[in-house]
């Protein structure tokens, strides 16, 4: 018979989590133990959950544990499948997943001005997460997640994605390094994931080979949403490739680094002004933009020095960056301001939209402001500043705003 398969975390430090235990025998049928903090209101609906995933699964015949700390049903269900592909490794079991919900599809041209990390093995992190409104929540497979603990993850996110309300969050997952990221593709394009990122990316080929993975799923399961990807540069030779991957696939929508790996790499010491780093965030901003995507800086390491971290951020808005990742709740409202355009701005690019406007209803191919003239590229950016405000902090139309 097979050896026990155990999944999830117990204890009291285990908040909105549970703890599974499977362990198969010859016969007997299933005998079932389970300890909830919340029996006084849950213990029916918690006891037919479990059975009905045993039968979903297909286990039979087996001594099962489930100890919970107020686990919400999408929580149970990942741990209850992880510990039986784990108890039964030679079955190939169907998936038990909760039921699913319309999602919205996002889209290319939107903020991404905050992205929220989140260790994809803790529930705890992602039931409110939306409350901290980052533009976007990152379910993490990669870094945050032990080895040992991959396969419970990905179950885990699946079911995040298809249970929760991310609220207006674009929904984002962080897939480990192609090519063992092309098998987390299939569960997590299926549940509703809007934008992938790729880890450690070094060259456009590994960019090509998620987009495959993703049009393959997409056509498989007729979900015609919205997928994109944001590939992260982490190394010397991902940022001499840095336009190449930016450029290689159309579902390609920001452009990322990840600062850790790449000094470690160098062998530089990191530094409060980020000079070591400088050229980094140089290649990648004008790789994004030659290749007409979002450039987007990387993360603030210490969530203590908030500070430190609107320095940074204005830094990054001043070098061209459009957005920052997060790795704390704390972070997000200052990363959000330092990415806002500010009022000043958006007069001015109301001004640049309209003298642009009025120069082609009356014919004519020179546009200026004052005695400054105005080419279409700053026309452009100008249009972005006015999009991106009117969708995250105007009421009004813009000819209210300019009467």
């Amino acid at each position: 018979m097979n050896s026990q398969g155990i999944a999830g975390h117990k204890g009291r430090q285990a908040r909105s989590d549970c703890w599974v235990s499977i362990e198969p025998t010859d016969s007997g049928g299933i005998k079932l133990d389970i300890k909830s903090k919340v029996d006084f209101l849950y213990k029916d609906s918690i006891h037919a959950l479990v059975r009905k995933g045993l039968d979903r699964l297909g286990v039979s015949n087996a001594k099962v544990c489930v100890e919970d700390q107020g686990a919400l049903p999408f929580v149970i269900m990942a741990r209850l499948e992880t510990a039986a592909r784990r108890a039964l490794p030679n079955n190939k079991l169907p998936e038990y997943l909760p039921e699913t919900k319309p999602h919205k599809s996002t889209t290319r041209d939107r903020w991404r001005r905050s992205r929220l990390y989140l260790p994809g093995n803790e529930p705890k992190y992602m039931l409110n997460a939306k409350i901290h409104k980052p533009d976007g929540i990152i379910l993490d497979l990669e870094d945050s997640v032990p080895p040992e603990e991959k396969d419970a993850a990905l179950t885990l996110v699946r079911n995040a994605l298809i249970a929760l309300d991310f609220g207006s969050c674009e929904r984002m997952v962080r897939i480990n390094q192609i090519p063992a990221g092309l098998e987390e593709i299939g569960p997590i394009v299926k549940a509703g994931t809007q934008v992938i990122l790729i880890p450690k990316c070094e060259t456009a080929g590994q960019v090509k080979k998620a987009a495959v993975r993703i049009k393959e799923i997409q056509n498989d399961s007729e979900n015609d949403n919205n997928v994109f990807l944001m590939p992260i540069i982490e190394s010397p030779l991902g940022m001499f490739h840095a336009l190449e991957i930016a450029q290689a696939s159309s579902l390609v929508v920001a452009l990322t680094y990840g600062l850790e790996d790449y000094t470690a790499e160098l062998g530089a010491r990191k530094t409060g002004s980020a000079t070591e780093c400088l050229w980094a965030r140089s290649q990648i901003v004008n790789a994004a933009r030659a290749a007409g995507v979002q450039p987007i800086d990387t993360v603030f390491a210490d969530a203590g020095d908030t500070e430190g971290l609107k320095q940074n951020a204005i830094q990054a808005r001043e070098m061209g960056f459009e957005g920052k990742g997060c790795i704390h709740p704390r972070q997000i409202p200052i990363v959000n301001l330092a990415f806002t355009p500010t009022s000043q701005e958006i007069e001015h690019a109301q001004k640049i939209v309209l003298a642009y406007e009025k120069a082609l209803k009356q014919g004519r191919s020179v546009v200026s402001i004052g005695s400054k003239m105005i080419d279409l590229p700053v026309v452009h950016q100008a249009q972005r500043i006015i999009n991106l405000a009117m969708a995250g902090k105007l009421s009004r139309n813009l000819e209210e705003r300019t009467e």
